[in-house]
């Protein structure tokens, strides 16, 4: 018989935007716990934004789920001046890389594990992909989209926080990691289906609902458009919207798995467990 609070077989699990530089944030995720000893927990980017605080989160977390599989969401490459750590760009999400591999947790540039419990076996595949400012309106430019943007007084903080040395800017850097990550993509067994996870969504659908539509510029690319298909994908998992929510696309279930900051979740009443369960599949009644 399991023990009060546990759950009969390992699950995968996951969470986005933790953002642990809000006490009530820090305060929720020192309450996550597995329900069974081979759950694994998605940690889908935004940590936090000072490389301590995500090594602090990150050290509890991959001592108490089976494995832990993280990719990196723009905070976490964000150079705050008072962070003591003070890379930017390509340098700092190496460092954050070195730091998940002392860990032990997966980072995109390691080899993809595969869940075979409830659900699997699935390929779990970690993504660093960026954006690159085409998830702007058809038939305008770059400088047009952040004009539009300015003048609404909507200017993600990025352009002055994420640094994106040593290229010249986000979507050089988002262009880079499209072609590397497609090689790897590429590598994977063709028979295995596969959970797909990045901070930000792969496909331009879920911006749709943005509050501010400007925004969903920092949001992705139209380069992995069709990655959900082409790479056989049985789950998508993302963040950095701060709308958590079950969509489907193509047949494919997406899942938007952020906890977000303290006054959403009160405007919201987002309460309860913040984990997403991921597989197996929640049943459909």
């Amino acid at each position: 018989m399991s023990a009060p609070g546990t759950v009969p077989h390992g699950r995968l699990l996951a969470i986005s935007d933790l953002h642990v530089g809000y006490a009530r944030n820090r305060e929720t995720v020192l309450g996550l716990r597995p329900g069974h000893a081979d759950d694994w927990l998605i940690v889908a980017g935004d940590v936090g934004e000072k490389m301590a605080d995500v090594e602090w989160a990150l050290t509890l977390l991959a001592g108490r789920f089976a494995k832990v599989v993280w990719v990196p969401g723009n905070h976490e490459l964000w150079t705050p001046a008072d962070d003591p750590v003070q890379l930017r760009g390509e340098q700092r999400y190496r460092d954050l890389v070195r730091m998940c591999r002392d860990l032990g947790v997966v980072t995109p540039e390691d080899d993809f594990p595969v869940w075979r419990g409830a659900g699997g076996p699935v390929v779990v595949v970690p993504l660093f992909v960026l954006y690159d400012y085409t998830f702007r309106p058809p038939g305008t430019t770059k400088e047009q989209a952040r004009h539009w943007a300015e003048s609404a007084g909507i200017v993600c903080t990025d352009e002055f926080l994420l640094h994106t040395d040593p290229y010249p800017g986000a979507d050089d850097w988002c262009r880079s990691r499209l072609r590397e990550t497609e090689r790897r993509l590429a590598q994977c067994d063709p028979a295995m289906p596969t959970v797909l996870v990045n901070h930000f969504p792969l496909t331009r659908e879920p911006t749709w609902v943005l509050r501010y539509p400007q925004f969903a510029q920092w949001c992705g690319t139209t380069g992995t458009a069709t990655w959900h298909l082409d790479h056989r994908a049985a789950v998508v998992v993302y963040g950095h919207l701060h709308i958590p929510r079950t969509t489907v696309e193509d047949g494919v279930r997406f899942e938007e798995v952020s906890l977000g900051y303290p006054r959403e979740q009160d405007l919201y009443g987002r309460h309860g467990d913040p984990l997403r369960v991921i597989l197996p599949a929640p049943d459909p009644s």
